[in-house]
């Protein structure tokens, strides 16, 4: 298979940018994000539709071929999650959710307790979950024990813009868990955090209200989407090791004396 594509539940994916759609300044730019970041997964808060829209995202989403991603944002209990991730299973006609147990409403932090009761109970229903966590190594082993179907860590807390906060709680994450995908998830900020989140070997990104809430989305969508490839590329590439001295890029032994 071919190293540059992503893939989840035996599905293949070229593109390694999975869009957030909540923020979105207008429906009508959706399709033009889409467009420029070659993205083929979207994630849709169930809770934050408006049924009385005549412009509908499942129907913009549909008509580019993109994969849906039904996420459980706005619950706070695991019964809430799995109340709605079934709704979704049966409206949109799919077994995969973006599982979200949200604990704080200040931070929007997961609640891993929640988080793990509802994966649980989800995985026994024959859905297959994208877990939203914390940058907990622990609580990532427990959720893969349980049976996700890929990790979602966050980077920092939703809609922050913070970038990659912890960052060596990610890369514990990402070099401990190898049998499910680890998507970096939540305050992406711009191409560069999507970048470095490559570099150190996530599978994936989430980008959402850095693209939605951007001046130009469109543009920032682009760039971030470049921003993946890029870093994808360099850590397949191998980075020279950082070294706290000057090292010589040319052999001093083998060049000619000036005397």
């Amino acid at each position: 298979m071919d190293s540059r594509n992503l893939t989840l539940d035996n599905q293949t994916f070229n593109s390694r940018l999975i869009l957030g759609t909540g923020g979105l300044p207008s429906l009508e730019i959706l399709s033009d994000i889409i467009k420029v970041s070659q993205a083929e997964i979207a994630t849709v808060a169930l809770r934050r539709i408006n049924p009385n829209q005549k412009l509908s995202i499942f129907n913009i989403l549909t008509e580019h071929s993109i994969k849906i991603l039904p996420n459980t944002a706005g619950c706070y209990t695991a019964a809430e999650a799995v109340k709605l991730a079934e709704l979704a299973k049966e409206s949109l006609e799919t077994d995969w959710i973006k599982l979200e147990v949200i604990g704080d409403e200040k931070t929007l932090l997961p609640d891993p307790i929640e988080l793990i009761k509802a994966s649980e109970i989800l995985i026994n229903k024959d859905f297959k979950v994208f877990a939203y966590t914390n940058n907990d190594l622990i609580i990532a082993r427990r959720l893969v024990s349980l049976g996700v179907t890929a990790v979602m860590p966050l980077a920092s807390p939703i809609g922050s813009g913070m970038g990659l906060e912890n960052l060596n709680g990610l890369i514990r994450i990402i070099e401990e868990i190898q049998n499910v995908p680890v998507i970096v998830d939540a305050g992406i900020g711009t191409a560069s955090d999507a970048a470095l989140a490559m570099e150190i070997g996530a599978d994936a990104v989430l980008a959402a209200s850095a693209i939605t809430r951007a001046v130009d989305s469109v543009k920032m969508a682009h760039a971030i989407a470049s921003g993946i490839e890029a870093g994808h590329l360099a850590r397949q590439a191998g980075r020279i090791p950082k070294q706290l001295y000057a090292v010589p890029s040319s052999d001093p032994s083998n060049m000619p004396s000036l005397k």
